[in-house]
C-alpha cells in the first residue's frame, strides 16, 4: 500500500510513573491545561531598558523577580507590599507592570496609570482615564495616552488635559477602532508616530453596513442587539486614515485611491514621520498596492510596490524601518511562493531581497540597535517548528535557536544578550539565555507536568495529500493502555482552514489536553492538517480559492485511508468533531462524504458561505456573482438528503462571526427534507464556548461520539 512509504517523524511516550496512576478528569482536562498542567516558564519576562538586567514574575504574578546577563541568580525586585504602600493602591499581583526606562516603571490598574521610580522608592499616579476608555495605546515616550470612547477618539496629554481628536454624533462613523474584522493583521486602530508628534488612526463609516439581530436574554424582557455585519457581496465599511497633529491641532484625511470600499491596511510611520505607508488592497483582494502618503497634507506621494495575484493578494506586516535614521524599509511578501523579507528604499527600488527561503517568514520580531540586522520568527524547513532567526541588511542570515521546537524571543537593548523559551515534543519548556557568542545558560527547565497522571502518547507523522506528492502532517493520539492487537474507534479533529495550524512541535504537539481524556475512554484521536492550512507556503495554502471545502475533504479522507490502513483501527467506527471552519468541514464531510463518519459534532459551523462577512469570505470565494458555481457546490444546505448517521450541531447565541443563522439555514433544510439531526444551543456565548461552560460543551461533544459511535 502507498502508506508504506510513510516518513515517521517522532514518537515518544510522555513519561509515566509505573505505579499508583492518577486519572486526569475531563473536567481538568478542559479547565487546567494552562493552570495546573502548564510547564514552567518564566512569566512576564521583559529586559529593563538599557541594562543587562531582566524581571520576571513567579507566585501567579505576585512576586517579581530579577537576574541579569551576568549573574543568573534571581533576587525579588519589588515586594507588592512595598509596591502598594507607595502607590496607595491595593494591586493584587504585578500583571500591569512595564518600563519607561531603566529607573521608571509604569503601572497599569484598569484606567489608572501609575509611575515608579525604582531608585528613590516612590511613586504617584500619574493619570486616570474614563471608566468607559476602551483601546488604550500610550505613545512612544509612554506619557500621552490615546484612547476611545464609543465611536471617538481622544488623546489624555502627559499633563493630563484630555483632548478630543474626533467629536462624531453619528455612532455609524468609528474612529481608533480596528476595521476589516481584524483581517490583514489588523488589531487596532491606533498608530502614534515615532516622536509621538503626530497620531494616525482608522476611521470607518458603517451606515452602509447591514444591521444583524442578536438578542440579550439577560433583560427582561430580552433586548435585541445589533452588530455591523457585511455579508459577502453586500455593501462593506467605508475606511480612511485621519493624521492628528499634536501640535497644530488639525487633522488631515486620506481615503482610498480605488473604491470607497477597498482596504487601508498595514499602517505604519517612516522613522522621520515625514510619511505614512499603507497597503491599499482592492476589495477583490487580488490587487495591493503599498503607497506613500504626505503626513501633513494627507496628500499621496507615490506607490512604492505593486502586487496582484489571481488568487489573492494578503498583506499582513506593516512596512518595517529597522534603522530609525533611514527611510529604507523591509516588506514581507509571498511573491516567490513563501514570506521573504525584502529590503526597499522610500523611493520604491528593491535594494535586496534579503531572505529567499522555500519556508515561511513568520513575524518579524525587530532590529538591532545599529539597525542593520533584523531578527523574525520563522519555521524552518520543518513547518511545524517556529524559529529564530536574524538577518543582515546584506542578506546574510543565521539561525539563532539552537533547538527544534516552537519559540519566543526578546533581546535586550544592545543585543548583548537575548532570551529564547521553547517547547517541543519531548520538552515541556526551557528557558534560555544566549550571550553575543551564542553561549547559552539555562535559566529554568520545567518538570513534566503530567507525570504521575494516567496519559497516552502521540505519534506525529506525514502521509501524502489527494495531489499524491504534498506531505501532510498527522497526529495519532493513543490511550496509556493501548493494545496494537486490539480494534480502536476513531474520532477525527478537525479544523482543516486557513490562518490554522493545528500540529506543532510543541509539547503536546499543539493538542488539547480534552483530547488526551478523549483517547483515555478506548479511543484514538487523529488530526491532519490538510492543504489550505498555514504556514506551508503559496501552493499549498492557494488551492482552496474558489471552492472552500473541496481540496481540504479530499486531504482529510486520505487520513481516513490512512487510518484504515492500521490494523489496530476499527474502520466502522469512525467520527468526526470540529468548530468554526472545522464545524464546516464536519457537516461537509458528513454530508458530501456521507457514510465516512457514523458520527459528527459541528460546532459554530459555516453552513453557507453566502452568509459570511465580506473580509474573508471574499478572499478565499469571491463573491456569489462571481462564482455561482463554487458557493454553491461549498453549500452544505444543498447536500442535506445525503446525511447518513449521527450529526450534532452546535451554536453560541451571541456568536458575532459566524451567526446563528449559519446553522438554523441548516437546521431548516434538514426538517423540510425530513432529516433527523440533534442541536443545542449555548445561550449569551459568542464564537466559543469559555470558562466553566466549555467544560458543559466538551462533556456534550464527547459523550454524544461515545454514545453514539457504536
Amino acid at each position: 500500500m502507498r502508506y508504506k512509504k510513510l516518513l515517521s517523524l517522532f514518537v515518544v511516550l510522555l513519561p509515566l510513573t509505573a505505579i499508583s496512576q492518577k486519572t486526569i478528569s475531563l473536567e481538568d482536562a478542559v479547565m487546567q491545561q494552562n493552570r495546573q498542567f502548564r510547564a514552567d516558564k518564566l512569566l512576564g519576562f521583559q529586559w529593563i531598558p538599557d541594562t543587562d538586567k531582566y524581571v520576571y514574575f513567579e507566585d501567579s504574578a505576585r512576586k517579581l523577580m530579577t537576574a541579569s546577563g551576568k549573574n543568573t541568580q534571581a533576587s525579588e525586585f519589588l515586594s507588592l507590599s512595598d509596591l502598594n504602600k507607595s502607590l496607595g493602591t491595593s494591586l493584587k499581583n504585578f500583571a500591569g507592570v512595564s518600563f519607561r526606562n531603566a529607573n521608571t516603571m509604569l503601572i497599569t490598574d484598569g484606567n489608572k496609570y501609575y509611575q515608579y521610580d525604582v531608585v528613590s522608592k516612590t511613586g504617584k499616579k500619574t493619570s486616570e482615564l474614563p471608566e468607559e476608555a476602551e483601546n488604550m495605546t500610550f505613545d512612544g515616550k509612554k506619557s500621552a495616552i490615546a484612547f476611545t470612547e464609543k465611536n471617538n477618539l481622544f488623546i489624555l496629554d502627559a499633563g493630563g488635559k484630555k483632548i478630543a481628536i474626533t467629536n462624531e454624533t453619528d455612532e455609524d462613523i468609528v474612529s481608533g477602532q480596528f476595521f476589516a474584522r481584524n483581517e490583514f493583521g489588523i488589531e487596532g486602530g491606533i498608530f502614534w508616530s515615532p516622536k509621538s508628534n503626530l497620531l494616525a488612526f482608522y476611521q470607518k463609516d458603517q451606515n452602509d453596513v447591514a444591521d444583524y439581530p442578536l438578542l440579550d436574554i439577560n433583560e427582561t424582557p430580552g433586548k435585541l442587539v445589533n452588530i455591523k455585519y457585511p455579508m459577502i457581496g453586500q455593501q462593506s465599511e467605508k475606511p480612511r486614515v485621519g493624521i492628528y497633529n499634536l501640535i497644530s491641532g488639525k487633522t488631515v484625511f486620506i481615503t482610498p485611491k480605488g473604491k470607497p470600499d477597498d482596504y487601508l491596511t498595514n499602517l505604519s510611520w517612516t522613522p522621520d514621520e515625514k510619511y505614512v505607508v499603507i497597503a491599499e488592497l482592492n476589495r477583490g483582494q487580488n490587487d495591493m498596492h503599498l503607497n506613500l502618503y504626505d503626513a501633513q497634507t494627507g496628500n499621496f506621494v507615490r506607490t512604492l510596490l505593486h502586487e496582484q495575484n489571481d488568487s489573492w493578494v494578503e498583506p499582513e506586516h506593516p512596512a518595517f524601518f529597522p534603522d530609525p535614521k533611514s527611510s529604507n524599509f523591509i516588506w514581507i511578501s509571498e511573491k516567490d511562493g513563501f514570506n521573504n523579507l525584502n529590503y526597499y528604499s522610500i523611493d520604491g527600488k528593491l535594494i535586496r531581497q534579503l531572505t529567499q527561503n522555500k519556508f515561511v517568514t513568520k513575524d518579524i520580531i525587530g532590529a538591532n540597535r545599529a539597525g542593520n540586522e533584523v531578527y523574525f520568527y520563522a519555521t524552518g524547513p520543518n513547518p511545524t517548528n517556529m524559529l529564530v532567526y536574524k538577518v543582515d541588511l546584506k542578506g546574510k542570515q543565521t539561525l539563532l535557536t539552537k533547538d527544534d521546537g516552537v519559540h519566543t524571543f526578546a533581546a535586550n537593548s544592545d543585543d548583548s544578550w537575548f532570551f529564547d523559551e521553547y517547547s517541543n515534543h519531548t520538552t515541556p519548556s526551557r528557558s534560555l539565555l544566549y550571550d553575543k557568542s551564542g553561549k547559552a545558560k539555562t535559566l529554568l527547565a520545567s518538570s513534566n507536568k503530567y507525570e504521575g497522571y494516567t496519559i497516552g502518547s502521540a505519534e506525529i507523522r506525514t502521509i501524502k495529500s489527494a495531489d499524491g506528492t504534498t506531505d501532510l502532517y498527522t497526529r495519532l493520539i493513543k490511550p496509556s493502555h493501548f493494545d496494537p492487537n486490539k480494534k480502536y474507534p476513531v474520532m477525527v479533529y478537525v479544523y482543516g482552514g486557513p490562518h490554522a495550524q493545528m500540529i506543532t512541535n510543541s509539547y503536546l504537539d499543539g493538542a488539547n489536553l480534552w483530547m488526551y481524556w478523549m483517547a483515555e475512554q478506548g479511543y484514538l484521536v487523529f488530526t491532519v492538517d490538510n492543504r489550505g492550512s498555514e504556514n506551508r507556503g503559496v501552493a499549498f495554502e492557494k488551492v482552496i480559492h474558489g471552492k472552500l471545502g473541496v481540496n481540504e475533504m479530499e486531504d482529510q479522507l486520505k487520513g481516513v485511508e490512512y487510518l484504515k490502513s492500521l490494523p489496530y483501527v476499527d474502520g466502522s467506527r469512525l467520527a468526526v468533531h470540529g468548530w468554526s471552519y472545522g464545524g464546516f468541514m464536519t457537516t461537509s464531510l458528513m454530508l458530501r462524504k456521507a457514510g465516512t463518519f457514523n458520527v459528527g459534532v459541528a460546532g459554530g459551523p459555516v453552513t453557507d458561505w453566502k452568509y459570511y462577512e465580506v473580509m474573508y469570505g471574499e478572499r478565499y470565494m469571491d463573491t456569489p456573482a462571481e462564482n455561482q458555481g463554487g458557493f454553491d457546490e461549498a453549500s452544505t444546505l444543498n447536500h442535506v438528503e445525503k446525511l447518513k448517521g449521527k450529526l450534532l450541531l452546535i451554536h453560541g447565541t451571541s456568536d458575532d462571526v459566524v451567526v446563528m443563522q449559519q446553522n438554523f439555514a441548516l437546521l431548516k433544510k434538514f426538517i423540510e427534507a425530513g432529516k433527523q439531526v440533534d442541536f443545542f444551543a449555548y445561550p449569551m456565548h459568542k464564537h466559543n464556548v469559555l470558562g466553566k461552560d466549555r467544560v458543559h460543551l466538551m462533556t456534550k461533544v464527547l459523550n454524544y461520539i461515545i454514545d453514539n459511535n457504536k
